[in-house]
């Protein structure tokens, strides 16, 4: 039987043993913790030692809510225009070009990362850049894209397209023709749609592993596992046959707007969960997008978009009886609905759906989840406590982000803005309060720098350059409440708190090791804390 000795400073979140110096690991299972010199008692002389001196051991690094494959596909099958920094129209030109050059074989081309301005672009800046193949940019956010000439043709995208979609999501010229931008709705549409393999996508997979295991996550929620192809289910569970998935996925699969039938889609995903779930990729409830977001004027809001009188956002999911029916079938199953709800309108409308289910069910232990809440009402804020519901709320969006800001007040004004992203008050009012990064729509996902903008509602001054744009400080939170919103509470989120979210007697013995204690060390250290490595089961699989 084998048996790793860990030594360490242990931070366990364990509320009855906080701290402990040494673990031992019996089949990927913790099986002592205590003291050194006991541990290496009980171990015995041929025991493995992983000795990591006076550096600080937590629970595996738990991601509430993000996206596996289109990490993946971002990472290594598209232009990445992220590295161009906030919008800048010229450098996307150069990045994408360069991408071309790089690849001359493909069919299609993709380009995310894009971020919107006022100035507005349509398919001719594209087709300046290639005119002879299909080429698609997307908004790191994932909701809006520009489409060359080709792929429009590829897409099918005409006028007839136009009208049946909406011109708020396909946006036409004078002559009533597409000019190249598209929305939401057919921004998924379109991506099921990307010429892509089994294989390609299982190499995806394994590039966001290792992405996730370097930065020190052991276990992630893929959140609308088939958004971007409706094969990598299947590629999840081919990798994990193959013993070559260790990255513990807790995937919800994604459910289109209003979907016709809740009942037959909820029996879909069971099937497919009773067909493809095990260890290391199971499959736990449906994902769906209530609304957009509020920099692209399709966040759901409670009010109008001020430039925009009349106009509160797109309503995706709006129908509230197939939402009822939704969360009551899910139930059924044991499962949960996790959905995007970013504006003020949506969270509310989803609530009054979740409140509405709990009548037929009696159940407010289903553990539904509503993600990124930019903007939500005190009333809400207590009624997800009252729900049970889960609220993943995003620390690294919380501070003045230089233009996103500037839009935020132009369009839903000052004071709204400075109250966005409420964290502490979700945690006052007794809900089960998660993380989350939305990785890669979002381009980071960093456990010190979660904690640190969670303290300070604010970036180190190493990332802004010395400026400093804290925002809203009454929702600060501590430095406890942030790891338990990392470990333990998205274990709950998942029905996994018997197995996973701390160092305890019997869990699952995945760990991080940092130098640096989060709890106690200046908030400036953690804000430059360097990870040592990740363990999963026990085992090493990231060493910096």
């Amino acid at each position: 039987m084998k048996q790793t000795v860990i030594l360490g400073n242990i931070i366990t979140m364990d509320e009855k043993r906080p701290f402990a110096k040494a673990i031992i690991v019996k089949n990927g299972l913790f099986a002592y913790i205590g003291s050194p010199e006991e541990a290496k008692r009980l171990a015995g002389a041929d025991a493995e030692v992983l000795d990591y001196g006076e550096n600080y051991i937590y629970p595996g690094f738990l991601e509430s809510h993000c996206h596996g494959h289109l990490a993946g596909y971002r990472a290594i099958g598209q232009a990445d225009l992220m590295q161009a920094g906030f919008t800048n129209y010229p450098k996307y030109r150069e990045i994408i070009k360069e991408f071309i050059a790089k690849n001359p074989k493909r069919e299609l081309y993709m380009a995310s990362g894009w971020v919107e301005n006022d100035e507005y672009v349509n398919k001719s800046y594209l087709d300046e850049i290639c005119s002879d193949k299909p080429l698609i940019m997307q908004t790191g956010g994932g909701h809006s894209m520009l489409l060359n000439t080709k792929a429009m043709e590829w897409a099918g995208i005409d006028a007839a397209y136009a009208k049946k979609w909406g011109y708020d999501l396909v946006h036409v010229d004078k002559d009533g023709e597409p000019d190249g931008y598209v929305c939401e709705g057919p921004v998924f549409e379109i991506a099921q749609k990307l010429p892509t393999s089994l294989e390609e996508i299982k190499e995806y997979l394994l590039a966001w592993q290792d992405i996730a295991f370097r930065g020190g996550f052991t276990a992630v929620s893929d959140a609308g596992t088939e958004i971007v192809h409706r094969l990598a289910p299947k590629a999840y569970y081919e990798l994990e046959q193959e013993g070559k998935l260790k990255l513990r996925t807790y995937a919800y699969m994604y459910v289109t707007d209003n979907i016709p039938d809740p009942k037959a889609e909820i029996a879909r995903i069971a099937a497919e969960r009773a067909e493809m779930s095990g260890e290391y990729f199971h499959i736990i409830g449906a994902k769906a997008f209530l609304d957009g977001v509020t920099e692209a004027h399709t966040g759901w809001q409670n009010q109008d978009y001020l430039d925009q009188p009349g106009y509160h956002g797109a309503e995706r999911f709006n129908d509230h009886d197939k939402m009822v029916q939704l969360i009551v079938e899910a139930n059924k199953e044991g499962m949960a609905v996790h959905v995007h709800s970013e504006g003020g309108g949506a969270t509310h409308f989803m609530l009054g759906c979740i409140e509405d289910a709990e009548k037929i069910t009696g159940n407010k232990d289903q553990r539904n989840v509503l993600a990124h809440l930019h903007f939500v009402t005190d009333e809400d804020v207590r009624r997800m406590a009252e729900t049970g519901s889960v609220p993943a709320v995003p620390p690294l969006w919380t501070t003045k982000a230089p233009g996103l800001y500037e839009q935020e007040v132009a369009y839903m004004g000052k004071e709204l803005a400075d109250q966005a992203y409420p964290i502490k008050s979700f945690y006052d009012a007794g809900a089960n309060v998660v993380f989350h990064s939305d990785f890669p729509v979002s381009p980071m996902m960093d456990i010190k720098l979660s904690i640190y903008t969670a303290e300070k509602r604010d970036y180190p001054k190493e990332v802004t350059g010395g400026v400093t744009s804290p925002r809203n400080m009454k929702e600060a939170i501590t430095r406890e409440q942030s790891l338990r919103a990392m470990t333990i509470n998205v274990a709950r989120q998942w029905h996994q708190e018997h197995r996973l979210g701390s160092i305890e007697f019997g869990k699952i013995a995945n760990m991080t090791v940092f130098d640096c204690d989060f709890l106690h060390d200046d908030i400036e250290k953690v804000g430059r804390a360097k990870i040592i490595a990740t363990i999963v089961d026990g085992e090493e699989v990231y060493k910096a």
